[in-house]
């Protein structure tokens, strides 16, 4: 369907009053030296590992060449170096240096300060509002090259009661566990609400088909250790790698925060969730039997360090 003249002009009018509101047209991004560009890469090489300039240039959408010249660049500067992977001796894998892991976190920092700045000025209701609409343009424009048939956002009014709900009903059905599991979960999730720190804590929620089909969230221990808690992916969106999707998204923020340590507990039966953290890189460093949730088990600590 062809756009009219009209919503073509709105979207421009929109595209101008974004860039302005988020300063991307300043000379340096987030008062830096970097300009746009150079501070995605900044951000991706600190946030993936053994990245290449052509995962890169698939990441970032750039042109080849432009981005050669722009990894020359911040290679003169000190910022990154390239290094033969291990794997594949043609390969030259990019890192930060630690210049570059520096220069990362002022970047980090100071984009976490603006859109804070920008949030605590909107009520809390309206805070709401603007995230959701961001949502919605995301998953409106990048469904079409998407391959997931899910997208994740932030928890809004409701969400924990339906954490809540699904993890009484599901370990019921699924393992037998009796209420004190949800009631443990509900007090979780109130905590969770209480003690909410949007810079430090989030709870992913998955949506597929307008349904809700999983959860996660991070909590903070302190301020070097975070806990990963109340994974979960309904039945029917199993076997999608949501699971898998949202681990990542836990394992990410963390990283950005600068926790230094992130923390999980299971228990040895959870097979499939086991499975998706020791994939993750999280190692089991300790067990311990228990009786809980009416049954006989045995509890694990996972942890993860980047």
């Amino acid at each position: 369907m062809a756009a009219s003249t009209d919503q073509i002009n709105t979207v421009r009018h929109f595209n101008r009053f974004i860039t302005r509101k988020m300063g991307i047209l300043h000379e340096g991004l987030l008062h830096s030296p970097y300009s746009l560009t150079e501070a995605r890469i900044i951000f991706e090489l600190a946030n993936q590992d053994n990245l290449t300039a052509s995962h890169l240039t698939r990441e970032l959408g750039l042109d080849a060449g432009y981005l050669s010249r722009l990894l020359a660049r911040l290679e003169q500067q000190g910022l990154i170096e390239k290094v033969r992977s291990e794997t594949d001796g043609r390969q030259r894998i990019l890192r930060l240096t630690p210049d570059g892991k520096e220069a990362f976190q002022l970047l980090n920092k100071r984009s976490h300060e603006e859109v804070a700045g920008i949030l605590s000025g909107l009520r809390e209701e309206d805070q709401l509002r603007l995230l959701k609409a961001m949502q919605t343009i995301e998953r409106v424009l990048d469904k079409g090259r998407s391959s997931e048939p899910y997208f994740l956002r932030s928890h809004l009014p409701g969400d924990m009661g339906w954490i809540t709900h699904r993890h009484g009903v599901l370990y019921a059905e699924d393992y037998g566990w009796d209420e004190s599991f949800e009631a443990l979960v509900a007090q979780i999730v109130a905590e969770f609400i209480n003690d909410y720190k949007p810079g430090k804590e989030r709870c992913w929620i998955a949506e597929m088909d307008g349904e809700i089909v999983g959860s996660v969230m991070l909590v903070r221990v302190n301020d070097e250790v975070a806990k990963l808690r109340l994974l979960l992916v309904e039945p029917k969106a199993r076997g999608l790698g949501l699971g898998t999707c949202l681990v990542e998204e836990c394992i990410r923020f963390a990283r950005q925060c600068g926790y230094k340590k992130t923390v999980l507990w299971t228990q040895s039966m959870l097979l499939p969730a086991r499975h998706i953290y020791k994939k993750a890189g999280f190692r089991l460093v300790a067990e311990e039997k228990h009786h809980n949730f009416g049954h006989d088990l045995v509890g694990e600590t996972w942890e993860l360090s980047p």
